[in-house]
């Protein structure tokens, strides 16, 4: 029912940066970013991206400390073969935060990149690993193209304050989820269906929405025995096959 994918994350310019980047930089790093909602990749306003940078940076230090590798709240990679395909995709950009590796014990930090190209191996599939590329886009009609030229994501994350461009959002985006102002915590609410939409899955599940989707509708249909209308059946004249054909292929 729900696949993952690529799930962008976009921050506008009209935003409280210090709590989006808090709120970005727990959705991503949090286990390591293994977790099929993490923030994938983050589209920014050119106006902000460097202020964004500088508050995601310090976050990691806030959460983590000068090294993550030593801290008891970071996770590791879950087995060699992930680590080795995270570390092939460092190459994709340039890292401007963490980047450091060690095979030993599974350990990639926390790690941001920029100057990444669209058609690199890192914006091809979904991460599911601790490295956040960040693109910078003019318009918000640039970000939205750009969202929906690839597979339909499971989630979409849009910070604004700016309730017009949310609108925007919701009326031209498709994804399994739409959170405003905040990252992940729409998959640990009960109430609201999980679930992707297109390549990110299909259908939802949590509290009745489970209930709906693992139950069978299934159609019983009953008639009397009596009206019935003997131009049904054979044989048949050439007005009633158009009136057949008629009813058949609405």
């Amino acid at each position: 029912m729900e696949l993952g994918g690529k799930s962008p994350c976009i921050v506008d310019k009209d935003v409280n940066l210090t709590e989006a980047a808090k709120r970005i930089t727990w959705g991503k790093f949090i286990n390591a970013g293994q977790s099929c909602i993490a923030p994938d990749y983050i589209l920014v306003d050119s106006q902000i991206k460097t202020d964004l940078i500088i508050e995601i940076k310090q976050c990691i230090d806030n959460f983590f400390g000068d090294n993550p590798e030593q801290s008891d709240d970071y996770a590791r990679i879950i087995n060699q073969k992930q680590f080795e395909r995270l570390c092939h995709l460092l190459t994709d950009g340039k890292i401007i935060v963490g980047g450091e590796n060690n095979l030993q014990n599974k350990y990639i930090a926390p790690t941001v990149l920029d100057d990444v190209s669209l058609d690199s191996s890192v914006m091809a599939a979904e991460i599911f690993g601790p490295i956040l590329p960040i693109i910078k886009y003019t318009t918000l009609d640039e970000a939205i193209a750009l969202i929906n030229s690839k597979p339909k994501p499971l989630a979409l994350y849009f910070f604004s304050n700016n309730k017009q461009k949310q609108n925007q959002i919701l009326r031209q985006t498709s994804s399994g989820a739409l959170s405003f102002n905040e990252t992940m915590m729409h998959g640990n609410i009960n109430d609201l269906p999980f679930g992707g939409v297109g390549n990110s899955g299909i259908g939802a599940y949590h509290g009745k929405a489970s209930f709906d989707i693992f139950s069978h509708q299934k159609s019983i249909f009953y008639r009397p025995f009596w009206g019935d209308l003997n131009w049904r059946y054979a044989p048949y004249k050439d007005n009633i096959v158009k009136i057949f054909r008629q009813i058949f292929t609405r």
